[in-house]
């Protein structure tokens, strides 16, 4: 660039300036540069020559002609005198006074040489610019055929009717005219930019009516690659239309049912069932409640009939236990479920212990790494369930929830001790079970054994041996040795023979539970015993007050369980709380109603226990009885002596009262014992005890599971006591008690009040509650209640010994100088 002074009448050069960087200028003023620079038209890389564009007619192409040459003189060589650039026929554009040293422009300098950026494919690339893409119209073909084929299916083809064609002259549509360019509906310019008419070629009518089309549902987006791809995967199933069902004949409905439910039953959508209430003149949405009437009119609207549904309670799991529920056609015969009980010391666990170690199946034996409370063993390929239940009392436990899960009965019984007090519990425990007793006479290795002489034990507790015509099974063996156990276990297959055990495996499982406890790591861990049904992992189960989903079953031996058939005792896993001994379990339908189930018989338990009181006592015993519609009132006779316990059993069940008699459960000699407590808590019965009393931890046991125990020293009262009971005229004792005797010192009249008697307390206390006795030398002149009872001023409820007080006597105004006064109360007395 040429130095140029700032000023033009100035000696100094100017400064150098910054040349700016050149951009590349558009297409259009490029060859406007390229004009001005040789007159010519000239492409952007300066190669080829760009062709004239076509002279314009009239006087508007001689005007541009004009124009565009003076502009070109102009600009290119010419300078008026005066040394001013000139343009457009002598118009002054820029002018400089004479003698300036600045040249005349030359033109635009060359425009810098732009790259060719070239479209073509490189070697070996496909040119895809050369190959026609019917994609879509391959797509929009094959969707046309697929939509033709649907509606030719759905509709029944007709024999189209013969017509006569007559051919009418085509007659134009009207068209509108189009949108001026570049002004939209509301003023703005449409074709500018990404919105130009080129670019929204799929929103133009070729129809010619001036209106946009909508886009169709089914037209592939985006680029062709896209298409393609769309195009391939083939047309897209149609949406399914939901087909009206018909209604039902009968509307079963539930009380508080909502819009939403009843479109279910009717299979009706709710929207309709609104619209048709709204029209009836009741306004609702789908999750209100309905009542009943506004149901029986909506099922009347559509021309059924509405009942309500029974009301099932999911609670009541006790029902799924009926024989009735039970299809006969269906039951296999299932393993005998055996409890050994006796005295302690008569060689129970060491029958258990040789039954676990030896008769184990095949290929097992010495594997048990866990007990459970049960186990399984095998003899001649049958299998029998035993349960090692802790004591009695865990078996009583157990019948106290229903749950009678024993078959037999085996009673050990020592040959060289004979019959001892808990054998005799073992044998009224078994009874009340209602289950048969097979008598394991036990010790029969020892020198001082006489079997024979505890067989004729027994006989006093009606088990008769087949010996001597009787019915119970005895079997002598040895435990320590295992002398006569296989011949034991062929008495109990036999024993289950006769009583035809069969069980249904193709129901849901039902049952109950051995013993339960929490596990640190595993937590809630129950033993069940399967007695119908086969139980699998995964099942959804109500246990007692509790429920979950079994997560876990194992066997004695600890291997994993999938599934478990009738008379297996398996370990499980998932619940959400540790049951109670006895209690039964069922497999539901689903998750949800097992969590209903649970969550409803939990809440009842604590209803029953804010509410406990169901055990029977002699003053609640008529209530009960009306109740219930109870029958037999059950007895425990506990006494000193034996003869006490038989002359006392006896008397009681010479009571006759209409239709009612007692059920005497259980007598033994000695102290009221825990297991006397339990088994009256299980069976609701009263314990008597007559001259004995009960051990520390039974009358605790009694306090708490309030168990109501008497006891008599007189036959004859208790005879009495349990007749008045049976007759419901048993009413509490009320018994006089005098708390306190007064003085009379002095009287004070008052004519509002009357007299007061100014006393003092020579023995105990008074009270404002307590009846007055008034003694006038040593006979009763009155006998009443206390009016007032004052101090001073000041009324008071007491005074004690020692202090003077006033008082007044209810309906009596005769009080004299030194009567004596005795203040009593009446007190309950407990039976003795």
């Amino acid at each position: 660039m040429t130095e140029e002074k700032k000023f033009s009448g100035s000696n100094r050069p100017a400064r150098k300036q910054a040349v700016p960087e050149r951009k590349e200028l558009p297409a259009s003023q490029r060859r406007h540069a390229a004009k001005l620079t040789d007159g010519t038209t000239v492409t952007p890389n300066n190669t080829a020559s760009r062709p004239s564009k076509p002279a314009r007619s009239g006087q508007q192409g001689q005007q541009n002609r004009a124009s565009n040459q003076n502009r070109t003189n102009g600009t290119a060589t010419g300078t008026n005198a005066g040394g001013n650039r000139s343009n457009n026929g002598g118009q002054n554009r820029n002018s400089r006074p004479g003698g300036s040293r600045v040249r005349a422009a030359e033109g635009r300098p060359a425009m810098r040489e732009t790259k060719n950026w070239s479209t073509k494919p490189r070697e070996g690339q496909v040119d895809y610019s050369k190959q026609k893409d019917n994609s879509l119209k391959q797509y929009v073909s094959e969707n046309e055929k697929r939509k033709q084929a649907v509606a030719a299916a759905k509709e029944p083809q007709k024999p189209k009717p013969v017509e006569n064609k007559k051919t009418e002259p085509k007659v134009a549509k009207p068209t509108t005219a189009a949108p001026a360019a570049g002004a939209g509906k509301f003023g703005g310019a449409l074709a500018s930019g990404n919105n130009s008419a080129r670019n929204n070629s799929r929103k133009r009518n070729t129809a010619g009516t001036g209106q946009q089309t909508p886009r169709r549902n089914d037209k592939p987006r985006g680029s062709k690659k896209s298409r393609r791809i769309a195009a391939k995967r083939g047309p897209v199933a149609p949406v399914t239309e939901r087909k009206k069902q018909p209604l039902p004949e009968i509307l079963e409905y539930r009380i508080g049912m909502n819009v939403q439910d009843l479109s279910k039953l009717l299979h009706r959508d709710t929207a309709e069932i609104i619209k048709k209430l709204f029209l009836l003149g009741i306004m609702t949405n789908q999750n209100q409640s309905l009542d009943t009437d506004t149901i029986e009119i909506l099922a009347a609207d559509y021309g059924i009939e509405a009942q309500v549904k029974a009301a099932e309670d999911v609670a009541d799991i006790d029902r799924f236990f009926d024989d009735e529920n039970i299809d006969e056609g269906q039951l296999v015969s299932r393993p005998p479920v055996v409890t050994i009980m006796g005295h302690v010391d008569h060689g129970k666990t060491t029958l258990l212990d040789y039954l676990r170690n030896s008769h184990v199946t095949e290929g097992e034996a010495g594997g048990i790494t866990q007990h459970i409370g049960a186990y399984q063993t095998q003899l001649n390929g049958k299998t029998i369930t035993f349960l090692d239940t802790p004591g009695h009392a865990a078996f009583t436990e157990m019948r106290a929830r229903g749950a009678n899960v024993t078959d037999l009965t085996i009673l050990v019984v020592a040959a060289d001790d004979g019959v001892m007090p808990q054998t005799i519990e073992a044998i009224n425990h078994a009874k009340a079970a209602n289950t048969p007793i097979i008598v394991a006479v036990n010790k029969i290795d020892k020198p001082g054994a006489k079997p024979d002489d505890v067989m004729n034990q027994l006989m006093a507790y009606d088990l008769v041996p087949e010996e001597y015509g009787g019915d119970t099974i005895f079997v002598k063996i040895s435990a320590k040795f295992g002398q006569n156990v296989d011949e034991l276990l062929e008495m109990i297959l036999l024993q289950a023979e006769v009583l035809e055990l069969k069980a249904n495996p193709d129901m849901p499982a039902r049952g109950s539970v051995v013993e339960a406890r929490l596990d640190r790591g595993r937590g809630p861990v129950a033993t069940v015993l399967v007695q119908q049904g086969t139980m699998r992992v995964g099942d959804p189960i109500v246990v007692g007050n509790t429920y979950g989903r079994v997560r876990t079953m194992t066997n004695e031996r600890g291997v994993e369980l999938e599934e478990a058939s009738p008379a297996t005792p398996v370990q499980v896993t998932g619940l959400n709380d540790v049951p109670q001994a006895g209690d039964r379990f069922i497999v539901m339908a689903d998750e949800k109603t097992a969590r209903a189930a649970g969550e409803e018989r939990a809440k009842r338990a604590q209803e029953v226990i804010r509410n406990s009181g169901a055990v029977v006592t002699l003053d609640t015993l008529f209530s009960t009885m009306s109740e219930k519609a109870m029958k037999t009132v059950p007895v425990i006779v506990k006494a000193d002596v034996q003869g006490s316990v038989e002359a006392l059993s006896g008397s009681l069940k010479k009571i006759e009262v209409d239709g009612v008699r007692v059920d005497i459960i259980h007598t033994a000699a000695g102290a009221i014992n825990e297991s006397d407590v339990t088994l009256a808590s299980a069976s609701g019965a009263i314990i008597i005890g007559f001259n004995v009393r009960p051990t520390p931890l039974a009358k605790s046991q009694a306090d708490s599971e309030k168990v109501d125990i008497r006891f008599y020293n007189v036959i004859y009262n208790a005879i009495d006591d349990v007749e008045a009971a049976m007759k419901g005229q048993l009413e509490p004792v009320y018994e006089e008690k005098v708390i306190g005797t007064v003085t009379v010192k002095e009287l004070f009249k008052f004519s509002k009040v009357g007299i007061i008697a100014g006393a003092m307390v020579e023995e105990g206390k008074i009270t404002k509650e307590a009846k007055v006795r008034i003694i006038r030398d040593g006979i009763v002149a009155f006998d009443g209640e206390i009016a007032s009872l004052q101090r001073g001023k000041d009324s008071v409820n007491e005074v004690k010994m020692g202090f003077e007080f006033g008082f007044t006597v209810a309906k009596y105004n005769d009080v004299r100088v030194g009567d004596v006064v005795e203040a009593y109360v009446m007190a309950e007395v407990k039976a003795k």
